[in-house]
């Protein structure tokens, strides 16, 4: 996975130049299959010369990349989970995803982990064969909506949306908040208490159904691209088919969780790679004091830092694709790689950001926009805390949640 900096290809560096000339340093990729390392650099190539240098004015004035759609379809962004790819390769795409831009990959991520592969795991036949063309072409768009305005950690006791089954279908009511992609998307994956059992359910929720709202979360300091919103819901009437079957309980979306979880993981490698792209790129190409920003040693210091968090983090995910493939994989190890890899990300990013100085600030030379960006990833899919509480749990038997 050679870095390629903003407007240049891989066919124009010199590789020789960098005895080491990414980040890498481990070569988890070299761990593919020799198909699925050709493949990888293709989506590679595609993205950092056509994706990474276009996205920064969208960032800027945050607004989706509508056009970019068709051409992650054709890299078969839409359908990695149908792919047949080993999940080294899945975590590795995210990764590569990650490294254009970070919102990019929250649609990625969020569009396979937790609307693709839900339907195709827990949905009706006929919910699979109304939405999934569709979705894997990135010409249907699914959101995930779990979350509330006055419930994030603790969603599982107090999700307070309610679901009341009718003569005529599911009547929906309630609010959701930050909801990824929910202001263009076609459909909602909305998680309702029903009124009858109290058990947690989950329904497809058309968006252009009466009752249904959807409103951007105006002004983020990061993922400005990908489009929050607070969704309402009054009173929307469902078909009773909407129900989708394999999501009659919480246990079915905690194991959702659970997966997106190990995605932004992948995110925080991700974001690594490009934090060391853009600080070499910089340091080797600013001068200060009659020699080049990359000879002085502080300066060194702080890339081999980057790069040793970007390489703990690689390694470590690639661990985990193991074990999700040796059927082994558990929340535990969810947690404490979201945890890990973004904690890791941070202070990478804050390095990076150093590193820049005075131009570190501005997003026209993308630190800014990384920096900014990982502080999303630190928080969402479950904060450091509340990850971190769920590894200490697993390693002494106690729990230390209220």
């Amino acid at each position: 996975m050679p870095p390629v900096v903003r407007g240049e290809t891989t066919s124009t560096k010199q590789p020789h130049q960098i005895p080491f000339p990414d980040a890498d340093l481990l070569h988890v990729a070299d761990r593919l299959e020799p198909a699925e390392r050709e493949r990888l650099q293709q989506l590679h190539d595609f993205l950092q010369s056509e994706v990474r240098p276009v996205v920064g004015p969208f960032w800027d004035r945050e607004e989706f990349c509508f056009d970019l759609l068709p051409k992650l379809a054709e890299y078969g962004l839409g359908e990695l989970e149908f792919s047949g790819a080993s999940r080294l390769f899945k975590g590795l795409a995210y990764a590569e995803v990650t490294r254009a831009d970070v919102s990019l990959s929250a649609l990625v991520g969020i569009h396979n982990e937790l609307v693709l592969d839900l339907i195709n795991q827990l949905g009706s036949e006929e919910q699979k064969q109304t939405w999934l063309p569709g979705l894997r072409r990135f010409e249907k768009v699914g959101c995930f909506a779990l979350t509330e305005p006055d419930h994030g950690s603790d969603i599982a006791g107090g999700l307070a949306t309610s679901a009341t089954r009718t003569d005529e279908g599911w009547v929906i009511n309630g609010e959701k908040r930050w909801i990824g992609g929910g202001t263009f998307c076609d459909f909602a994956i909305v998680f309702a208490r029903d009124v009858a059992d109290s058990s947690v359910k989950g329904f497809i929720v058309e968006s252009d159904r009466e009752g249904f709202q959807a409103t951007k979360i105006e002004n983020k300091m990061g993922l400005r691209i990908m489009q929050n919103a607070d969704i309402t819901f009054d009173d929307v009437l469902i078909p009773h088919e909407n129900l989708i079957p394999g999501c009659a309980s919480f246990a079915a979306t905690n194991e959702m969780l659970r997966n997106s979880r190990a995605w932004v993981g992948w995110q925080g490698a991700g974001v690594q790679l490009a934090i060391l792209d853009c600080a070499r790129e910089y340091t080797l190409g600013r001068e200060q004091f009659g020699k080049k920003l990359a000879k002085f040693q502080l300066v060194q210091e702080q890339l081999a830092r980057i790069v040793g968090n970007a390489s703990a983090s690689l390694a470590m995910m690639s661990q985990i694709a193991w074990l999700q493939e040796d059927g082994r994989f558990d929340m535990p190890h969810a947690a404490m790689v979201k945890a890990t890899s973004t904690r890791l990300a941070r202070e990478s990013a804050a390095a990076g950001r150093g590193l820049l100085g005075g131009n570190g600030i501005i997003t026209s030379h993308e630190m800014s926009k990384l920096f900014n960006d990982v502080e999303i990833l630190f928080t969402y899919e479950g904060t450091y805390e509340i990850n971190s509480l769920i590894v200490g749990r697993a390693i002494t038997g106690v729990s230390a949640f209220v």
